[in-house]
């Protein structure tokens, strides 16, 4: 009989392999892709963002669930920086407050996490994929086909719904709701905005747009975005996705750093004998893509005060957020009111849950991985004595 199993070798999973292990229980990790860990390397590729280095208090601020608080209290950025260090793996503040490796890569961080857990007596079986329940006990498709583990303790770390090809696939969902689990839907989250661009933006495709601020609601975001051919995506977009999912209208500053009475002022004039993109770029230093957008959005373009408003909050004609497959995150999961403070499954003794799993949501930023590694050390905790 197996002691603990762990299903799901993301980087929640593995910190509760890891907090099972230092307690001195033996463990087994199923994951179902032929790799561990391979959202976490993806998203690693354009560099690691371990955390963020700011007050706990702003830290805290960034999530949608108090109920995280202690996990996030006991494992925060600091022990987060600390956490891999310990790996072998120094870190950086950018100048954002992102913290990241100073090799930029998680590969080399999963590398020396992975032989430490192995020298803990860890077990990693890959390419088995869980299958549901059988009985009492967890069904695994296989390459040796199907295997069935009855373990004394198990902890489910399969992520949430989106990048689904990389194994968080949510098909638990029936399974866990069948046992009495509440699972609350899935939505995109930090996720990109769907536009029916008109043929001339095609040569702006792959471009970032900076300089402007992003306006949902009451939140503004100075955060650098991207045009795609799909519609716009990137940081800036991402933290102000929450609020349009919502239903907030989304608007852009185009120059947020200059007032309303700033940009009449400079407008009234008018363009005269000049091109209005030249004219535009000469009178608010606005860049090619900026002006593309306000030409875009803004058809056909007022005049005057009218024009003066619209560069300060242009209405970005969207579509809504693509599909949950494309998100970076999702929001959702497995009620708070399912789960005990150590985060068991109240209808499933013996079971707990950890990271995108969870009804949860946060910004990109470093905020996503710190709740899944927190609530991975805490799990596996509360599950060693169990």
């Amino acid at each position: 009989m197996i002691d603990v199993l762990v299903i799901g070798a993301g980087p929640a999973g593995l910190m509760a392999a890891e907090a099972l292990a230092s307690a001195g229980r033996r463990v087994v990790i199923c994951e179902g892709k032929p790799s561990p860990a391979r959202k976490f390397l993806m998203a690693g590729k354009s560099g690691l963002n371990l955390t963020r280095d700011e007050p706990l208090r702003a830290f805290l601020g960034h999530y949608d669930a108090d109920w995280l608080r202690p996990m996030l209290e006991a494992f925060g950025p600091a022990e987060v920086m600390d956490w891999a260090r310990g790996l072998g793996q120094e870190v950086f503040t950018g100048s954002s407050g992102r913290v990241f490796p100073v090799v930029m890569k998680a590969s080399p961080l999963l590398r020396a996490w992975l032989a430490r857990l192995g020298q803990a007596g860890v077990e990693l079986r890959t390419r088995w994929r869980w299958a549901g329940f059988e009985d009492a006990g967890f069904a695994f498709d296989t390459p040796a086909g199907r295997q069935v583990l009855r373990p004394a303790v198990t902890v489910l770390a399969l992520g949430g719904a989106s990048w689904p090809r990389l194994g968080s696939d949510a098909v638990w969902v029936p399974w866990l709701a069948a046992r009495g689990v509440g699972v609350a839907p899935f939505r995109p989250a930090n996720m990109a905005l769907g536009v029916d661009w008109s043929a001339p933006m095609e040569r702006f495709f792959g471009q970032p747009v900076k300089g402007a601020a992003l306006i949902a609601g009451d939140r503004v975001e100075r955060g650098e975005f991207v045009i795609s051919a799909r519609g716009i995506e990137g940081g800036g977009v991402y933290a102000v996705s929450r609020a349009v999912r919502e239903g907030a209208e989304l608007r852009l500053d185009l120059v947020p750093g200059r007032s309303p009475v700033e940009v009449a002022g400079r407008l009234a004039k008018g363009p005269g004998k000049e091109t209005v993109a030249n004219w535009l770029r000469k009178a608010l230093k606005l860049d090619p893509v900026r002006i593309a957008l306000l030409q875009e959005w803004g058809r056909p373009l007022p005049k005057g005060d009218a024009l003066a408003r619209l560069v300060k909050a242009l209405p970005v004609r969207h579509a809504g957020p693509r599909p949950l497959g494309e998100a970076i995150s999702s929001a959702g999961g497995i009620a708070r009111e399912s789960l005990t403070e150590g985060l068991e499954l109240t209808a499933l003794p013996g079971v707990f849950a950890v990271g995108e799993m969870l009804d949860w949501e946060a910004p990109t930023g470093g905020y996503l991985l710190t709740a899944c590694l927190a609530t991975g050390l805490w799990a596996g905790r509360a599950a060693s004595v169990r």
